[in-house]
């Protein structure tokens, strides 16, 4: 039988981890069996004439939260033009409610519930050779004479290198995309609003079969390795040993990212992570809320104390980016104590401050607990909280607005020397200046339509008017340099422009000093002063904006033009956060 694995992806460089397993897993018995993409960006029509177009016997669907919707109205309509295709389903999102979702939709012929491998491969074996009986098959949900049936539940793989890779093949399709990874199964934690709670345990893939791996990520030079374990450090000597290998073997390109838990970080990993090169590991951190009490009632046991200690440690190495990640809707956490957990995370100054939204997934305890704490939430996916006992939704859409400020104001460092001086001069808490922020961005009707990089400065610049905080020419200047960081490009005409009429003449005599260029640009000797200017950039300021920088609390101060020499990063396509220069024309 001609077979399809398919999925929606929430964008075009994800791949799927999934549907490589269950290739891999069944590719010694089945090898008329073949793997498409698509993203929920495309259209469905689109999508169902390809997979129509294929003429496949069995059809077989990865959900998720993303693309659930999707994947049923294609589902849906691949049946009504091929009734004779066999479809199946599996996945996190239909593995909950197998039954009912096979009663509702008459087009679905079988169900994967759970860890996928073992079952599919028995499922096959009774589809397309006939052997076997369906209620024998552990972990699946079916149709007989007009009736839905679920089997028992499938045991784990405890040995999981009996999968084999799916990059024991090569790395043919995943150009451009970001390989997802895992090292192990499961997770230590049992909080209350993750499906990993729902298994118990933590199962690992052996160093070696892991080791194996990692030297084909970067033997090809992959741009990602994203680790997709829950919790990636929450057995030390495995954590380590593959992080030591992978700094050992490091070929100066490829980022690896690692979901951790930072208040498990012991000395020995802190002073091994001091050494790594900058860029090779990011971590993403998942805090979710400061408040003991939310966590108790969540059965999330973090020591917030240790884990800020252990962040502000790792943001000292400098070499390592951190995002760390919070979630409003959470019990017993009202705004006005959900603003706590912000300011708090915010002090520790991740790289990026993800400030998400509580979603009741089917399956996870919190959902069971929706009527204890009064949860109103869309009965769409992702089940997101609109409301609780404890938080209203008109401060959710609040929150909501606040989110999209830190998106764009903070987590885009397109504005740090900015927002810093702000903070610095005019709030006690970040939150109260976020959440300023997203009324006037509201009040303004700038949420209404979508804002190019000028506009985003300029609303700022307004903003700071709108306030009216007082310094406004130290700001646009501060405002300005952050600007001018960000990249090549004219300067917009609502920044105060410093250079004479002799501006230019006097950049090209500098870099004709072949003194300068030893002093400020060693890397560019023997360059024509032509090259080197597409690879820096010269701008005046009316103040010493170095001063400011160092010391933001500064709101009245002798003016001082000066000029600053920046060096553009090609790699990141943007001047080089450390490398600016005060310099003499």
């Amino acid at each position: 039988m001609k077979t399809l694995l398919t999925t929606l992806h929430s964008k075009y460089i994800h791949a799927s981890l999934a549907l490589q397993y269950l290739k891999s897993y069944c590719k010694n018995e089945f090898e008329n069996m073949e793997i498409r993409e698509y993203t929920v960006n495309h259209d469905a029509d689109y999508i169902l004439g390809e997979i129509y177009k294929g003429k496949y016997d069995l059809v077989c669907f990865s959900c998720y939260l993303w693309n659930i919707s999707e994947t049923l109205t294609i589902g849906k309509n691949l049946k009504k033009v091929n009734p004779q295709v066999t479809i199946v389903l599996g996945g996190p999102e239909v593995s909950f409610d197998a039954v009912d979702l096979m009663e509702q939709h008459d087009f679905i012929d079988y169900i994967v519930i759970g860890e996928g491998e073992v079952t599919f491969q028995e499922l096959l074996r009774y589809i397309c050779k006939g052997q076997g009986k369906l209620e024998d098959i552990r972990g699946i949900a079916y149709r007989r004479d007009g009736c839905v049936y679920q089997t028992e539940e499938r045991e784990l793989i405890q040995e999981l290198d009996a999968i084999p890779s799916p990059f024991s093949e090569g790395l043919e399709g995943y150009e451009n995309k970001i390989i997802y990874y895992e090292s192990s199964r499961g997770c230590p934690h049992n909080c209350k609003y993750c499906l990993s709670s729902t298994i118990k345990g933590v199962r690992f893939f052996s160093l070696d079969r892991v080791k194996k791996d990692l030297d084909l990520f970067l033997k090809e030079k992959v741009k990602q390795v994203k680790f997709v374990d829950r919790t990636f450090n929450a057995k030390k000597s495995h954590s380590l040993e593959i992080m030591k290998y992978i700094q050992k073997r490091d070929n100066g390109y490829t980022n690896f990212h690692f979901e951790i838990t930072a208040d498990l970080l012991d000395e020995e990993t802190l002073e091994f992570l001091s050494q790594v090169r900058e860029g090779l590991f990011q971590f993403e951190v998942g805090v979710q809320t400061t408040y003991d009490v939310t966590m108790e009632a969540i059965d999330r046991r973090v020591n917030f104390d240790k884990l800020s200690k252990t962040v502000k440690k790792i943001s000292e190495f400098r070499n390592i980016h951190l995002h760390l990640d919070l979630i409003a809707g959470l019990p017993y956490e009202n705004f006005q104590r959900f603003r706590t957990s912000f300011d708090e995370v915010y002090a520790l100054k991740p790289e990026k401050l993800q400030l998400g939204f509580l979603k009741l997934l089917k399956g996870s305890g919190i959902r069971r607990d929706e009527k204890f704490h009064d949860y109103i939430y869309k009965d769409e996916a992702p089940y997101e909280v609109l409301a609780n006992r404890y938080i209203s939704y008109d401060e959710m859409l609040q929150l909501k607005m606040m989110e999209e400020m830190v998106e764009i104001y903070y987590n885009s460092h397109g504005f740090d020397y900015a927002v810093a001086f702000i903070l610095c001069n005019f709030y006690d808490r970040p939150s109260d200046f976020y959440l300023d922020l997203a009324h006037y961005w509201e009040e303004s009707g700038y949420h209404r339509t979508s804002h190019g990089r000028n506009e985003l400065y300029e609303i700022l610049l307004k903003f700071y008017g709108h306030r009216s905080f007082e310094a406004k020419d130290i700001f646009q200047e501060i405002l300005k340099f952050d600007y001018v960081r960000q990249g090549k490009g004219a300067l917009p005409d609502f920044f105060h422009h410093g250079e004479n009429r002799d501006f230019k003449n006097r950049m090209h005599r500098f870099l004709q000093d072949q003194g300068n260029i030893a002093q400020y640009l060693p890397q560019y000797e023997g360059l024509p002063v032509k090259q080197i200017l597409k690879k820096v950039h010269f701008e005046s300021f009316a103040y010493d904006i170095l001063k400011i920088i160092q010391n933001p609390r500064c709101l009245s101060i002798e003016r001082e033009p000066i000029t600053l020499l920046f060096d553009y990063d090609l790699k990141h396509k943007v001047f080089a956060k450390s490398k600016f220069y005060k310099v003499y024309l």
